[in-house]
Formats: structure tokens, C-alpha cells, sequence
């Protein structure tokens, strides 16, 4: 699981992440990256951290699947917080596809969305 620290929670940090952050989008989902943000609401903080959050709507699937899929995805980014600058603010957002999709292609597609987002790929 991902741990509590690197959870992002409050609206107003997914609305910046998606706001002012960059997006990649692969077929099953979308990454909205804000790199190293500092979070207003720690002053005096040198490195936050790297926090994520997930939105996966009805259109995914029933209850059972939407959960399904945020336990995955959560488990994913588990591993590649420690890739992401400190103090970002990430958001992934399902679509629709992730509710039939496999554990590797939602890794898949998280892997070459945050590659894209940290430079390291081509449009």
C-alpha cells in the first residue's frame, strides 16, 4: 500500500495538481504531474513529499471495480514515488478501459505516462 504521507487527500491539492500540473495521457489512464510543489500548508518545510491521489469514476465499473482498481494503482505508485521530484503533487485518473485492464497494463501505461512526464520520452 501506499503509505499515508504520499496520499494526497484535500480537493484543493487535486485541483492544483490537475490545474497547474502537466498531463500524459496512455489508454487506460491519465497522470496529471505538479513537480515539486511546495505545499502552502506546511510552512517552513524543506522537502515535502511526493504525494499521489487517484480518481476513478463510475464509468469504470461498479464499486467492487473502482476499488479494485485504486488498490491497484495505488500499489503501483507505491514503487515509483521515490522516482518523482520531492513535494510533487500527482493525480491519475482512470478511464473507462482500467476496469478490464490487468495489473501489467496499468503498469504499463503509469510507467510510460510518468517516463513522458519526467522528460524521458517523446510526444
Amino acid at each position: 500500500m501506499l503509505p499515508t504521507e504520499h496520499r494526497l487527500r484535500r480537493r484543493e491539492d487535486f485541483a492544483t495538481a490537475v490545474r497547474r500540473g502537466r498531463r500524459a495521457g496512455r489508454p487506460l489512464l491519465v497522470v496529471h504531474l505538479r513537480s515539486g510543489a511546495t505545499d502552502p500548508h506546511a510552512p517552513g518545510e524543506s522537502a515535502p513529499p511526493t504525494r499521489a491521489g487517484f480518481v476513478v469514476s463510475k464509468a469504470v465499473g461498479g464499486a467492487v471495480v473502482r476499488n479494485k482498481v485504486k488498490r491497484r494503482l495505488r500499489h503501483l505508485m507505491r514503487d515509483r514515488v521515490a522516482q518523482l521530484p520531492p513535494g510533487s503533487l500527482v493525480v491519475v485518473r482512470a478511464l473507462p478501459g482500467a476496469g478490464d485492464a490487468d495489473h501489467e497494463q496499468l503498469a504499463r501505461d503509469l510507467d510510460a505516462a510518468l517516463q513522458r512526464l519526467l522528460g524521458g520520452g517523446a510526444r
